[in-house]
C-alpha cells in the first residue's frame, strides 16, 4: 500500500469541492465522465426488467448469455471480429475492474509489466497493488505517440508478463492503426507476453474504429478490454467486457468469480439494448462532441497551447505555451486565478510534462463561459 498513491482525481476533486463550497464558480474540464444521457431505449430496458422473476437474484459470473451474444454481435458488426460468445467474451463491471482481474490472473509478485508513458494511471497502481514491477515504455509526439520497438527490444523483457496498450489513446488522442497492432502482436508473440489493448474510445470522434483482434492470430496472445461507459453514456452503470481466446478468458473468470456475485440483472438488460443501437447513435453523439471540441480548440488557442486537430476520443491533449515548464503549476494557476480545472499531463506519466488534457464532457454553455474568462 505504501507504493500506491491516492488516485489524483480523488485527491484533486476534494480541493475543487472545497472551492465550490466556498462559493467559487469552478468549471471542471478535467474529468472524462460523460454528461450526456443514455438512449431512452436503454433506460426503458432497465425499467421494464424490474418485474422479471430473476431480476433480483444472484446472477451468473459470466453474465446473461444474451448479453455475451450482444457483445459478440457488436464486435462482429462494428469491427468485423468473430468471437465465440460462450467462451471468448466475459462481461465486466466496468473495464477498470478488468484491469485488476487481468493483473491478478497473470502476475505473480516480482513479475514485470510494460506500461505506456503517458498512460492511464490505473495500469501502474494495479501493478503495484499486486506486487509486480512497472516497466515504462515511452510514447512521444515525434513518434505519433506510438511505441519505439527498437527501444523496447533493448529493454530486459525476461520478467515481463503483461503489456498494456491503449488505442485510441488516452490521454493523447492518437488513433493507432492496424499496422501498429500487427507490430504489437508480433512483439507479444516473440516475447511470450499477454498483450492487452484497452479500447473504450473507438467510437468517440473517430471515423475509423478498429480492434486489435482484427489482426490475424491476435487472439493467441491478446486480450481486449472495452466499455459501455463512453460509447453509450453508461459510466455509472459499470458495464465493460474483455475478449480473447478461451484459455485467457477462463483465467480471468477464475479471479472474477471469487470477487463478485454477478452483474445486476437490470443493468445487463439495459446493456443489451445499448449494444443494439446503430450508427445513428454514434453520429448523434459525435455531433455534440464535435461542437464541444471546436470550442475547446478555441480555448486552447486563447491559452497559447497547441494541439493535434486529427486526434480522436473524448479529450483534447494540448501542449503548453513556450516557457511553461510545469503542467501542475500551470493547472493550479488556472484553478485559482480563473476558476477553471484542467488535468495536468504529468498525472499520466513523466512524458506528460508540458501538456494539459481537456475533457469534452462539458456542456457548450460552460465552455463558452470559460472562453469569456480569458
Amino acid at each position: 500500500m505504501n507504493q500506491v498513491q491516492e488516485y489524483y482525481f480523488s485527491q484533486k476533486l476534494r480541493e475543487v469541492g472545497n472551492l465550490v463550497a466556498a462559493g467559487k464558480p469552478i468549471l471542471n474540464m478535467g474529468i472524462g465522465s460523460p454528461d450526456l444521457k443514455p438512449s431512452t431505449r436503454v433506460i426503458e430496458a432497465i425499467q421494464n426488467s424490474m418485474t422479471d422473476s430473476k431480476a433480483h437474484q444472484y446472477q451468473s459470473y459470466q453474465g446473461l448469455p444474451e448479453l455475451r451474444k450482444a457483445m459478440a454481435d457488436f464486435y462482429a458488426e462494428n469491427f468485423n471480429v468473430t468471437v465465440d460468445f460462450a467462451s471468448e467474451v466475459l462481461p465486466l463491471m466496468g473495464s477498470k475492474e478488468g484491469i485488476m482481474h487481468i493483473s491478478l490472473a497473470f502476475l505473480n509478485e516480482g513479475d514485470a509489466v510494460l506500461i505506456p508513458n503517458p498512460g492511464y494511471p490505473t495500469y501502474t497502481s494495479v501493478t503495484e497493488l499486486v506486487g509486480a514491477e512497472s516497466v515504462f515504455y515511452d510514447l512521444k509526439a515525434e513518434n505519433n505517440w506510438e511505441p519505439d520497438f527498437e527501444a523496447l527490444e533493448k529493454q530486459d523483457l525476461s520478467k515481463v508478463k503483461i503489456m498494456w496498450v491503449n488505442y485510441p489513446n488516452m490521454p493523447t488522442g492518437a488513433s493507432g492503426s492496424l499496422q501498429l497492432f500487427e507490430k504489437l502482436v508480433a512483439f507479444a508473440k516473440k516475447h511470450q507476453i499477454v498483450l492487452v489493448n484497452d479500447n473504450p474510445y473507438s467510437f468517440v470522434l473517430n471515423a475509423n474504429p478498429i480492434s486489435i483482434l482484427q489482426v490475424e492470430g491476435a487472439k493467441e496472445v491478446t486480450l481486449e478490454l472495452n466499455s459501455l461507459s463512453k460509447t453509450f453514456n453508461l459510466s455509472g452503470w459499470r458495464v465493460g467486457m474483455v475478449l480473447g481466446n478461451q484459455k485467457l478468458i477462463e483465467a480471468v473468470l477464475k479471479v472474477k468469480s471469487n470477487m463478485d456475485s454477478g452483474m445486476f440483472y437490470g443493468i445487463q438488460k439495459g446493456a443489451i439494448e445499448a449494444l443494439k443501437l446503430g450508427v445513428e447513435w454514434f453520429e448523434s453523439q459525435n455531433e455534440i462532441y464535435e461542437r464541444r471540441r471546436l470550442l475547446i480548440f478555441e480555448l486552447a488557442k486563447k491559452l497559447g497551447c497547441t494541439y493535434d486537430e486529427k486526434s480522436v476520443g473524448m479529450f483534447v491533449w494540448a501542449k503548453l505555451p513556450e516557457g511553461s515548464t510545469s503542467a501542475e503549476k500551470y493547472v493550479d494557476r488556472l484553478l485559482h486565478e480563473k476558476d477553471l480545472f484542467i488535468a495536468p499531463g504529468t498525472i499520466f506519466g513523466s512524458n506528460g510534462e508540458g501538456y494539459i488534457r481537456f475533457s469534452l464532457c462539458v456542456d457548450e454553455v460552460l465552455i463558452k463561459e470559460a472562453l469569456k474568462r480569458f
